[in-house]
């Protein structure tokens, strides 16, 4: 009897591991191919970019000018879907007087490759670098501006290039915080390997920051926000939202330009 016991305890233990491994690679990212949407249709001028990383994958990106520049927004979009479902946050970007460089990670969009962790990372950084090559921008205003997944690749950047600020939306603090939450009976830290670890990252960086989360986000714990802000060095500023993870910036647009206007007035030179 204890055998059977033992033996059907490994098989469910087996099950659960395997399953949380297919997770970890499926169910992190949710990338789309089609673009459905171009700042065109919003009346937007842009110009449609293509880029290579240091493992020589071709991504995708727009850059969408506007006059008299305050500076360039590098845009680390979320998990889901690619460049084309983020127009209307470009708009509000556009409209504060800022250079938007939007650019889909490897596996979204027209973008080459697989998503992973470091593959992110890089991808940031081949942005980054390809906003180095053009000679229309100050290079001395280049800000990072990352949501939910996307907070913790802007985090991850800024913590090794020259930027004048970061914007993080809906960051967490790591993929083993968000793990526990999700799979609160499971000993996450021995099943996962990506990391996205932003907290420790946040510590040392010393631009000026702006914390951005919502006290209803059912994705992303508000928690979480909250200490990344509590861990991060200033100067630095919380904005609390209201409303769902998807939600909650079309709820406040108004606001929500302003809060990000009163930051950049402050902080970008």
């Amino acid at each position: 009897m204890l055998t059977r016991i033992s033996l059907l305890i490994l098989i469910v233990s087996i099950f659960i591991f395997a399953y949380l491994r297919y997770f970890e690679k499926k169910g992190i990212y949710y990338p789309t191919k089609t673009i459905v949407f171009d700042p065109a249709n919003s009346g937007l001028k842009y110009e449609d970019v293509f880029f290579e990383t240091e493992d020589n994958l071709r991504l995708n990106g727009w850059f969408v000018p506007t006059e008299n520049p305050r500076g360039t927004l590098i845009f680390c979009h979320g998990n889901a879907g690619n460049i084309s479902h983020r127009i209307e946050i470009i708009e509000i970007f556009n409209r504060l007087k800022l250079n938007v460089f939007i650019f889909d990670y490897r596996g979204y969009g027209k973008s080459q490759g697989t998503p992973s962790e470091e593959g992110l990372y890089q991808d940031a950084q081949a942005a980054y670098k390809y906003l180095l090559s053009r000679k229309d921008i100050n290079k001395e205003a280049i800000l990072v501006y990352g949501k939910s997944i996307g907070a913790n690749v802007a985090i991850d950047l800024v913590s090794k290039v020259s930027t004048a600020c970061l914007i993080s939306e809906s960051g967490f603090t790591s993929a083993y915080d968000m793990g526990k939450k999700m799979f609160p009976y499971l000993p996450i830290k021995w099943i996962i390997t990506v990391k996205y670890d932003a907290l420790e990252k946040i510590k040392n960086i010393t631009i000026p920051k702006l914390i951005i989360h919502s006290k209803e986000d059912e994705i992303v714990p508000f928690k979480l926000g909250e200490r990344l802000f509590e861990a991060a060095s200033p100067p630095k500023e919380f904005y609390q939202m209201r409303g769902t993870h998807n939600e909650a910036l079309f709820m406040a647009k108004q606001e929500y330009s302003l809060r990000i206007n009163e930051f950049l007035t402050r902080y970008l030179k």
